[in-house]
């Protein structure tokens, strides 16, 4: 079984804004803005009632409004919209992202680690804002891929439940590189545990060296003896530095960073 780290939702660039630790720990990851999709923020639901557009005005995150839509992609939360009957954890990678994963094998049974910029909130005034912690990296969720799926092709079956997907309902279809992974239904290893979930924050799921910007990585020793793709020589004084472009890096296989991210994913999941 192959890793991927896999950058996903807000950051400086996309957002202009962290992702929010909610101070019970549930990570959520913000999906980028996008007037190429359909999906508004006010249209994501948290646990609490509230929206994610309501969450985004708490933490006075600025440049969207009511009527701001986004690309929710990864989509791993599954009480966040009304699904249909059928629904399964759902994730489109198209372009030069999709070229690099075809190129390095990826393929059904592989997993998917997602990770981005995240940073920890607490109640103000019974509003939700950001701490004075720093902006790190951390692992938010994972998806062991059960099918894939090419749009463009004439032969492939798209199901129902999956039509409203940006990778399906956008002209993204027309692409030949865009591809649709879906979710397997239980994890190969532990049928107790979905193909695909999020996680509860917790110290071991941050990549982020202590004290460090947050691309300055604290990687277990066990990763100095593989290849991870775009990442050339990144081994410093004390840290992984990792890759500033790129949104998949593709972990060569190894038992021991399989056993990693089983433990991880089993100790952590939401």
């Amino acid at each position: 079984m192959k890793v991927v780290l896999s950058r996903k939702g807000f950051d400086s660039e996309f957002g202009s804004s962290p992702s929010p630790i909610l101070p019970d720990g549930k990570m959520i990851s913000l999906p980028i803005p996008s007037d190429k999709d359909y999906v508004k923020y006010c249209e994501l639901k948290l646990a609490d009632n509230k929206t994610y557009y309501d969450l985004i005005k708490e933490l006075k995150i600025k440049g969207l409004d009511e009527n701001s839509t986004c690309h929710l992609d990864p989509d791993i939360y599954k009480n966040i919209l009304k699904r249909p009957d059928g629904w399964n954890p759902i994730f489109g990678q198209i372009g030069a992202a999709e070229s690099h994963l075809r190129k390095q094998g990826i393929k059904e049974g592989d997993l998917f680690l997602f990770f981005g910029s995240f940073r920890k909130t607490k109640y103000e005034n019974k509003e939700i804002v950001f701490d004075k912690s720093p902006e790190i990296h951390a692992t938010f969720g994972y998806f062991q891929i059960g099918k894939i799926i090419k749009p463009y092709s004439e032969n492939e079956k798209i199901e129902n439940w999956m039509k409203n997907h940006p990778h399906i309902a956008s002209d993204r279809i027309k692409n030949h590189l865009n591809t649709v992974y879906i979710a397997r239904d239980n994890l190969s290893w532990n049928d107790k545990l979905p193909g695909a979930g999020a996680f509860y924050f917790d110290e071991k799921l941050v990549l982020t060296k202590n004290g460090l910007s947050k691309s300055k990585w604290n990687l277990p020793e066990i990763f100095r003896a593989v290849k991870i793709s775009y990442h050339k020589n990144p081994w410093k004084n004390g840290y992984f530095q990792s890759a500033s472009k790129g949104q998949e890096f593709v972990i060569e296989e190894n038992d021991k960073i399989e056993k990693w991210v089983k433990d991880l994913i089993q100790n952590n999941y939401q």
